[in-house]
């Protein structure tokens, strides 16, 4: 959380004081990831909070460190040194526990491709743990509030791209999932899939911490609750959009234009 312009040191007016009465739902403290022994920390102290019911645009450029924070959170990749909780949990310690609390679209989608719509969100339920009933429960009410159901037979393979997206963040809700972390989730979709992406999001934000990374300064400025800048691994600045708005719109030396991070 170091200040750009001032190495060493922390800039605390690029920083939104929080609400009191705000539930923590993931808490990363002095996170660091080394790839390679003696280069530049690919993630490099970072601190932050993701409260619940509340979408968290985490921004930043291609390379900025927002897959690899992902990627750790998410326990993809080993971390240099760090803590991190999930709705109070360590993940080093607890993370099974943590993964019945935990769904993931990474930037790719993992699809399975003979599987129908339907299947992919029953098997998915199931690996959470869900009765039988319960998945079919969930199923429908997740076909109609994606608006896939006329798709329910399709296979994957079969479905455009952006409706392969959108069933890919989806399956992260499935299971009750009160922690969701997307990774780019409307990467490589047309506008149209895209704005279906976002009611969607917008649509399962109550009662739930959805952390989203995005290199797009639009749809961190319609999604984010709040948003965090990331970039060479540090955070730079946090806030809700209107505060970083007040914070960066004179553009002077003060309060330098946060392109120069994006």
């Amino acid at each position: 959380m170091e200040d750009l312009d001032h190495p060493g040191g922390k800039n605390e007016s690029f920083f939104e004081r929080e609400l009191p009465g705000l539930v923590p739902g993931v808490c990363v403290k002095n996170l660091v990831k080394i790839f390679e022994p003696g280069t530049r920390p690919a993630v490099d102290r970072l601190n932050i909070t993701f409260y619940e019911n509340q979408i968290t645009a985490f921004l930043g450029h291609n390379g900025a460190g927002k897959t690899t924070t992902l990627s750790i959170l998410t326990d993809l990749l080993l971390v240099t040194s760090e803590t991190v909780l999930i709705a109070g949990k360590d993940i080093e310690t607890s993370l099974d526990a943590v993964r019945q609390s935990l769904g993931m679209c990474p930037q790719h989608n993992i699809l399975f491709q003979h599987l129908t719509v339907a299947e992919h969100i029953l098997f998915y339920a199931q690996l959470k743990g869900k009765s039988w009933e319960e998945a079919q429960l969930g199923m429908e009410a997740m076909l109609e509030d994606t608006g896939l159901h006329h798709k329910r037979n399709e296979e994957a393979q079969d479905l455009s791209g952006g409706m392969q997206r959108k069933l890919s963040v989806a399956l992260a809700f499935v299971g009750d999932a009160k922690v969701v972390i997307l990774d780019e989730p409307t990467s490589g979709v047309d506008p149209y899939s895209r704005r279906s992406i976002w009611d969607l999001l917008l649509k399962y934000r109550s009662g739930r911490t959805i952390i989203m990374s995005t290199h797009h300064m639009d749809e961190a400025d319609l999604l984010g609750d709040r948003i965090a800048i990331i970039s060479q691994g540090r955070l730079y600045c946090s806030g809700t959009p209107l505060f970083l708005k007040n914070c960066f719109g004179s553009q002077d030396e003060k309060h330098p234009e946060p392109k120069k991070w994006l």
